[in-house]
């Protein structure tokens, strides 16, 4: 029975309150300029996908990545505990079977290795908290923690060891700075760079991609760590990029949840048909979910996950 299925984590989490959030989609954007900066992963993305081919059909097709990413992220968080599962075995068996080759030594690898899945799992992780904080959601410490130790429920199902991957803040910095050394701005990440700023649209899109892309990509570049904006060769100034994050995180969220969750891929809006009404995700409730994690309302502050 899958109706009352809460999912892998449920209306209490902090995962569920926080991926309901409109600023994710910027998140999601500072995600991929900060994926695109190992060197094995973005080879792995280029040798692999057709997003980013030269074809016009091929390089239109990102789009479509970029809502199967929603729709992945989307079912992990809200959908059933058997659409989770059967959507992690599909990128498990999608990946098993890509490799890349490194153009320097020749060597052919998987793009399933450990290494690149924990890169490309802690670049989402770190982009979507990073970015809702900067942008005024409010996420204490305690919060943040739990989150990055629920997160490694859906690291499990991209094919990590839970055990491998970093749940704390704390243990997530310590693995960005041994990254650090070997990230670099390789010409693939050039052309993600170039692709972010200026994607190709249909001709009917090209005003609303100066309008509303052209500020998405902004916010979600500037949104980056220091060490990458240098990589990249476009340093901005911090106090600016949190000024527009907040006013454009106050804009999105005076958009009623029930406008915005009409969207594709509507996976939030099936989670209340399915939980009830109880189950609708708000910022709100993280005051309660505070509450248990500092241990206030009787209980020991464990995350769950």
């Amino acid at each position: 029975m899958t109706a009352h299925d809460p999912g892998l984590f449920g209306p209490r989490s902090v995962t569920w309150q926080l991926h309901a959030d409109p600023v994710m989609w910027i998140a999601g954007v500072r995600a991929l300029y900060l994926q695109a900066l190992h060197p094995r992963a973005v080879r792995g993305v280029f040798q692999n996908s057709a997003a980013f081919q030269m074809s016009r059909r091929g390089r239109q097709d990102a789009w479509g990545r970029l809502m199967r990413t929603a729709h992945f992220v989307g079912t992990l968080t809200y959908g059933t505990t058997e659409a989770a599962e059967q959507a992690g075995a599909a990128v498990r068996g999608i990946h098993r079977r890509l490799t890349a080759t490194d153009p320097d030594s020749g060597e052919r690898y998987g793009v399933d290795e450990p290494e690149l899945l924990l890169w490309v799992h802690c670049a989402e992780v770190d982009s979507y908290l990073h970015v809702l904080r900067r942008s005024g959601y409010p996420v204490g410490d305690a919060q943040a923690d739990a989150y990055l130790h629920e997160q490694r429920e859906s690291a499990r199902l991209v094919g990590l060891d839970p055990a491998e991957v970093p749940g704390s803040r704390a243990a997530l910095a310590a693995y960005f700075a041994r990254v650090r050394p070997e990230l670099a701005l390789t010409p693939e990440a050039r052309e993600v760079d170039a692709f972010l700023r200026r994607p190709p649209t249909p001709a009917v899109l090209v005003p609303a991609r100066a309008l509303f892309w052209r500020q998405v990509a902004q916010l979600a570049y500037g949104a980056l760590p220091a060490y990458a904006q240098e990589l990249y060769g476009r340093p901005v100034r911090p106090a600016a990029v949190t000024r527009r994050l907040r006013a454009t995180g106050r804009l999105l969220r005076a958009i009623p949840p029930t406008v915005r969750w009409q969207l594709p891929p509507r996976h939030i809006l099936r989670a209340v048909e399915r939980l009830g009404p109880d189950a609708r995700p708000a910022p709100y409730k993280l005051r309660r979910s505070a509450a248990i994690l500092d241990g206030q309302d009787g209980t020991q502050g464990e995350p769950r996950g």
